[in-house]
């Protein structure tokens, strides 16, 4: 005779309530993750007195250049030889393409300049983004 096992009832767990929890923290870490993404490379931007916003075009790309010399459009390494190429890429993709050129303030100013000129040769609108002094002073 197996009475012990009448004694006990079933064992269930209920499920529900896990899968409000999961969509909620799904939800939280997309918005999280958007806003997070567009300091990834991590830069000690030039400062400036004063600065000018603008507002955002339809269509823009991240130039990135750390200390080390390297380049990124967009989080994604490339080198220097490889950068006129995808801008013209991008250029035919969207023509009102728009780059933030984002450098490190320890560099020399011509290997800014080099990118700046790429812009120029294929026709990409670019803007250095900088820092204010007062907020990097606090």
């Amino acid at each position: 005779m197996n009475i012990r096992n009448d004694r006990n009832p079933p064992f269930e767990v209920f499920s529900n309530s896990f899968s409000d929890i999961m969509f909620f923290l799904m939800l939280f870490f997309l918005i999280a993750s958007t806003m997070i993404t567009p300091g990834i490379i991590k830069l000690v931007l030039p400062q400036v007195d004063k600065t000018q916003t603008m507002n955002k075009p339809p269509k823009e790309i991240a130039i990135s250049i750390t200390k080390e010399l390297k380049y990124y459009i967009n989080n994604k390494q490339f080198e220097f030889a490889a950068i006129e190429p995808e801008l013209q890429r991008l250029k035919k993709e969207n023509p009102e393409l728009f780059a933030i050129v984002r450098c490190d303030n320890a560099i020399a100013v011509q290997n800014l300049i080099d990118v700046l000129q790429l812009g120029s040769k294929t026709q990409v609108k670019m803007v250095l983004a900088t820092t204010r002094k007062e907020l990097l002073n606090k």
